[in-house]
């Protein structure tokens, strides 16, 4: 492609910075030279910076800078000038105390980047849990045009005949380790498993969840999600990408333009027909939040209560992403849900049109992957929002992946103060619970943890796991894995470490969950409850300095997406005064 600045309908952005002849625009341009790139790069064609989350302690990404290669290809192709830069990654696998935590400082980092550096649009290359949404947040602050590339699931993880789903084993075999059902040795021959290839999680954890969210808001290409990391068209996606980008600058089609209050019920509405991860709902709140769409709880439980799980992927179903790309993907799941009268038909996405014209043709290969309807692993799927005295502003549980005997039950509470109380009660064979009693676990919220950890999946005690019971109740105000499953309440709003009514729940006491009603009651009279939040006391105190700091002070509940609260809202894409 010849490129002709006449072609461009406006000044773009990084001129400011390479347009003309002042000391400034030879200071800027001048330095990039030494790299090597010729004069006529510099004449108005875009710059795209490719925002890459690689990194070697992010092994889900690890893949990315192969892919980068292939972004700046088509970059190159549709007369764009792409220039790689490395964003902060938070990766799932190695941070501590959670990843969770470093998200919104990584969504402040990409912002900032792309506000301060000459990039006219943004290729955001993702995969791991955080990365995917912490970069559209930070797209969204900025609004310049952007598109999703992630870097796919891995492959099937088979071992001994079976097929090993990454982090829904890690659950299964660690409770079957307590539980005296697998060897040790077998646990650690079944490890290699369950990581063969490149990618992220190839079940419907939280990173093939974000990879579909990606997609379904728009900001993705038509069938991006679920391409195996190391397939070939993989790497075609990447391409293409790169091409489109370019377009989408010279077209100046925005974030803004994209994930509309109508993408967001679109995404709300495939995280049920995926079965896909709770996480999903503080992420796209978030989102929402820098995108200035009023998005809450409420319209989650609205939009994905009568949504049926189509989708048999574990750890909802028994299969793994590899099989759902080979059905078909995504767009088969958006076709269904046209079909059914509840996609919003003409939301806008990255390829310039409605999204029904990316999704109205696609076919469904595989009936076992992507069910009917009426075999649908559950008729009701999405996230069931709770509320409550237990909590008033909100919790959440995912339907698809809990016991439908347990879905109302009421039990005698067993109480863990924090993360370190439950690990160090939890076996104890003198402990007084049993499978009829509802775990709890406070202090584990946005600022409890914090950050929120993925510890609400608690491990059941081992004696109740030798009687064969697979599930109980669970409560926290914690967060679980994508790839976890349970009846397990989540995000319990508002938190304990604020003071929240979990955190004045006692052992004894009697808690009753009913998702069909919506309702999570702390079994004590009103009197009784308004007295032990008056005596409460913080467990802990804040942290002194650093992000901790910054961190508690400034993030907000898991009801509103534990963003901070000075992020909300878009704040532009203005390019700053230079400092030469």
């Amino acid at each position: 492609m010849t490129f002709e600045p006449a072609e461009w309908p406006r000044k773009l952005r990084s001129q400011e910075w390479y347009g003309g002849t002042s000391r400034d625009n030879i200071y800027h341009r001048g330095w990039l030279k030494n790299q090597g790139y010729p004069h006529d790069l510099f004449d108005g064609r875009p710059v795209i910076g490719i925002l890459n989350t690689w990194g070697e302690l992010t092994p889900c990404n690890g893949h990315l800078r192969e892919l980068a290669e292939k972004v700046k290809a088509g970059v190159w192709e549709a007369g764009g000038f792409p220039l790689e830069v490395p964003v902060f990654s938070a990766s799932e696998n190695t941070f501590r105390p959670t990843a969770m935590m470093y998200r919104n400082l990584a969504a402040m980092a990409v912002e900032e980047t792309m506000r301060a550096q000459p990039i006219d649009g943004a290729v955001l290359l993702v995969g791991c849990d955080k990365t995917t949404p912490s970069l559209i947040m930070g797209a969204a602050s900025t609004d310049i045009p952007s598109i999703v590339v992630t870097g796919g699931p891995m492959l099937n993880g088979w071992f001994r005949g079976e097929r090993v789903g990454s982090g829904t084993a890690l659950w299964q075999m660690s409770e079957d380790i307590k539980a005296g059902k697998m060897s040790q040795e077998d646990f650690l021959e079944a490890e290699q498993a369950m990581s063969r290839s490149s990618g992220t999680c190839n079940t419907m954890g939280t990173a093939s969840t974000m990879a579909s969210m990606a997609e379904a808001l728009g900001m993705a290409l038509s069938g991006n999600a679920a391409i195996p990391a190391v397939d070939a068209r993989r790497r075609v996606m990447a391409q293409i990408s790169g091409r489109r980008i370019v377009q989408m600058v010279k077209d100046d089609l925005k974030p803004s333009d994209i994930m509309t209050k109508a993408a967001f019920e679109n995404a709300i509405r495939t995280n049920g027909a995926i079965g896909g991860s709770t996480n999903a709902v503080v992420h796209l709140l978030a989102m929402a939040g820098r995108c200035g769409v009023d998005l809450t709880l409420d319209d989650w439980d609205r939009l994905g209560r009568d949504v049926p799980t189509i989708v048999n992927l574990m750890p909802s179903g028994k299969y793994l992403m590899e099989e759902f790309f080979y059905a078909g993907g995504l767009p088969v799941v958006l076709k269904r849900l046209g079909e059914a009268g509840v996609l919003n038909r003409n939301a806008l996405t990255v390829s310039g049109g409605p999204i029904w014209d990316e999704v109205k043709d696609a076919v469904n290969w595989n009936e076992d992957v992507i069910l009917p309807v009426e075999k649908a692993l559950t008729s009701s799927g999405g996230i069931a929002v709770l509320r409550g005295n237990l909590a008033p502003e909100g919790a959440v549980l995912k339907p698809s992946a809990a016991s439908p005997h347990l879905m109302k039950h009421r039990g005698r509470a067993v109480v863990f103060e924090d993360i370190d109380d439950y690990k160090a009660k939890i076996a104890d064979e003198t402990l007084e619970i049993d499978e009829t009693c509802v775990m709890v676990l406070k202090n584990c919220g946005p600022k409890g943890y914090p950050g929120m950890s993925e510890v609400g999946n608690m491990g059941l005690p081992p004696k109740v796991l030798r009687k064969g019971i697979k599930d109980m109740v669970r409560i926290s105000d914690a967060r679980m894995s994508g790839t976890a499953y349970g009846t397990v309440v989540l995000h319990t709003a508002p938190e304990a470490a604020v003071g929240g009514p979990l955190a004045v729940v006692r052992t004894g006491d009697m808690i009753e969950l009913d998702v069909e009603a919506r309702r999570l009651h702390l079994d004590i009279p009103d009197a009784e409850l308004a007295q032990r939040l008056a005596d409460w006391t913080p467990h802990t105190a804040p942290p002194p300095s650093g992000y901790a700091k910054l961190f508690h002070d400034h993030v907000e509940g898991a009801d509103t997406g534990a963003d901070f609260d000075f992020l909300k809202g878009c704040r532009g894409r203005e390019v700053p005064r230079d400092s030469h």
